[in-house]
């Protein structure tokens, strides 16, 4: 009785990806490596299905980054945002008056009272 071989996804997706490649022909594919030209097809038909992408646990913590990610974007999102009217707020008395000092109501004149 024969013993039966495992394969890894990554030589799977390796064989498959060589086949997709066109460097090697099917029968060059299946002679190299020892695999029968039908196992060599059920890889080809998994390989599209997505089946070697990612193992399960790659994928949940692929999955906790993202959510991760998504939680930044959104809090820089607001704080861009706040930024943004910030400085349209620190404008606003420059664009009204037309000039680039800004309008503190400053003068020139010495201030009455005080220590002389």
């Amino acid at each position: 009785m024969r013993i039966q071989r495992k394969f890894r996804p990554e030589f799977k997706r390796q064989v498959v990806e060589e086949l997709l490649s066109g460097i090697s022909t099917p029968a060059q594919i299946t002679r190299r490596y020892e695999i029968s030209s039908g196992l060599l097809y059920h890889w080809k038909r998994q390989y599209a299905k997505g089946c070697f992408e990612n193992p399960p646990d790659q994928k949940a913590a692929l999955e906790e980054r993202v959510r991760q990610l998504e939680q930044l974007v959104g809090k820089l999102t607001l704080e861009n945002e706040f930024l943004k009217k910030a400085v349209q707020r620190s404008l606003e008395p420059i664009q009204r008056n037309g000039s680039s000092f800004s309008a503190t109501g400053t003068s020139s004149k010495a201030p009455k009272g005080g220590a002389n």
